[in-house]
């Protein structure tokens, strides 16, 4: 196999703190820059693509995402980006000339796939850290020309990362949680100006829509209806004025985080409706870091309030409604984790130094700007909620309601890739098996985004795998014992995944900070119900 490094790359952007939620309809994304049948990258040096002739990897234990056993001893064979073998090693018969990876011991997954993310960053560090920690998929929750412009160098073989599904600037009602600070966002006050947002960014090539917290009913509504008629997915933050039964009913299919399952699983809803409706922020606050401060200390008591009102009836029928419809949940734990327990989170983590010092370094200050002043009581109530939202998962899950695993990575202490496999585990401490909590990041995810054509490892499926040291159904911590990755039919075995990975440290290690006054990026749905 050809090596290939990652060279230096243009441009760099700032990478906040903050990151958001978004939710998928049920509607397959299937944009010619995002679907299962795009047309496969070009194989330059720096880029996914494979060669065009075959490759075995044989003797491997294969785990398909499909959730059938293990089946130990198999080969699969790669041409052109697909799978084009999947059989036992003994009954394998390959072609004269056939490369072969043996890899007795080793054990195979689909690529991961990262269902809610805000990429920012150098193009030379994001978008290989995805890709070199195998998660061959991400969906994208506030889409920026920056996305599109990586996507298209990765399509074109001269980046190497994931597939990318791109959303559109978040769509909110007026005025916005979001300051200037966190870039464009689009305020939408009435019917008329949702309707206009739905068309804007289906011309400017978004693969859904992202909708967002303070909308109205209205202009919420209009959105669901445009964006049918526009044959475009609206996605996002179910809005304080919605209940969850009625997005799902229109099309938003799929929940992120577990903000909105609180109040929606509580017999004091009304109430607590009625409260959140009075919530108030400054408009004139330049900073949304101190929005969301001010936003935090005024709901925690109200998500408090719903969790001592938690009805499991209530939650039940819920939960029944939403595995009926196909609703999907993405609970996002590792950012509820950090903002609900930051006095838990890691002074320092060995895969930081793929990141900018001077970002590393800033996270801090930018988590206590966010969670500072809390009482001990205010602690312990916050420590009860993120105990719960464990809880709802657990139920969720054995409702029958489809997970898919998502991070919200471009929040603090969250690194591009790695995070995904810290979610993973905290699945399966609210309950999950690894086997399942394993298809939350493969064929489950897969059918929240709408692709059919990755999650599993089957023939005609797209070659995204990952090779593992260790089995991950024994331990789900074992998908960070990385062996190799194929990306997009690209094979790349361990000594140059640890060469690329070690140009990546190289490249954040020499990229400066941002200049005085240049954007935040980010969407910080991460602490808001």
């Amino acid at each position: 196999m050809s090596e290939a490094a990652v060279g230096a790359q243009r441009g760099m952007a700032r990478r906040g703190f903050l990151a958001g939620a978004a939710a998928v309809t049920g509607t397959a994304l299937t944009s010619t820059a995002s679907s299962a049948g795009t047309a496969r990258a070009a194989g330059t040096a720096a880029g996914n693509g494979a060669d065009t002739g075959p490759l075995a990897l044989t003797h491997v234990t294969v785990i398909d995402g499909s959730g059938a056993p293990p089946a130990p001893d198999m080969t699969v064979v790669i041409e052109d980006g697909r799978i084009t073998g999947l059989a036992p090693s003994a009954r394998t018969r390959l072609r004269p000339g056939t490369p072969t990876v043996d890899l007795t011991g080793k054990y195979l997954t689909p690529g991961l796939i990262e269902a809610h993310t805000h990429s920012d960053g150098p193009e030379s560090v994001v978008p290989a850290l995805y890709a070199l920690t195998g998660v061959t998929t991400v969906r994208e929750m506030r889409g920026q020309p920056v996305h599109h412009e990586w996507r298209e160098k990765i399509r074109n073989g001269a980046l190497l990362g994931p597939r990318w599904v791109v959303g559109s600037p978040i769509v909110d009602g007026t005025p916005s949680l979001w300051a200037a600070d966190v870039g464009p966002t689009i305020e939408v006050r009435d019917a008329a100006e949702a309707r206009r947002a739905v068309r804007r960014v289906k011309r400017e090539g978004a693969d859904f829509v992202k909708v967002y917290s303070r909308l109205s009913r209205e202009a919420y509504f209009a959105i669901a209806d445009e964006a049918r008629r526009q044959g475009i997915p609206h996605l996002g933050h179910c809005p304080d004025t919605v209940r969850i039964g009625e997005a799902s009913a229109s099309g938003h299919r799929t929940i992120e985080h577990l903000h909105a399952l609180l109040l929606a699983t509580s017999r004091h809803e009304k109430e607590i409706r009625r409260r959140l409706a009075a919530v108030r922020i400054d408009p004139r606050d330049p900073s949304s870091l101190s929005r969301y401060h001010s936003w935090f200390q005024q709901v925690h008591p109200l998500e408090w309030r719903a969790v001592r009102g938690y009805d499991r009836d209530r939650a039940d029928a819920l939960f029944r409604n939403l595995a009926a419809n196909g609703t999907a949940v993405v609970p996002t734990l590792g950012v509820h984790r950090t903002l609900e327990l930051p006095d838990d989170v890691p002074s320092r983590a060995e895969e930081w130094k793929y990141l900018p010092a001077w970002q590393v370094e800033s996270w801090p200050d930018q988590l206590a700007a966010l969670t500072g002043g809390r009482t001990p009581e205010q602690d312990r109530q916050i420590r009860q909620i993120f105990a719960h939202r464990l809880r709802l998962v657990r139920e969720l899950h054995g409702a029958g309601v489809r997970l898919a695993a998502g991070t919200d990575t471009g929040t603090g202490y969250l690194v591009p890739g790695f995070a995904l496999h810290d979610e993973l585990a905290l699945l399966v401490a609210a309950g999950l098996t690894p086997a399942e909590a394993l298809r939350t990041a493969t064929r489950d995810a897969a059918h929240t985004l709408g692709l059919p054509g990755v999650g599993t490892v089957a023939r005609g499926q797209a070659a995204d795998l990952l090779v593992l040291d260790a089995d991950p159904l024994r331990d789900i911590r074992n998908t960070r014992r990385i062996h190799g990755v194929v990306v997009d039919g690209r094979w790349i075995p361990p000594e140059e995944r640890r060469r690329l990975l070690a140009a990546v440290e190289e490249a954040a290690a020499q990229t400066p900070p941002p200049q005085e006054g240049a954007t935040m990026t980010g969407c910080g749905c991460g602490g808001h119900p």
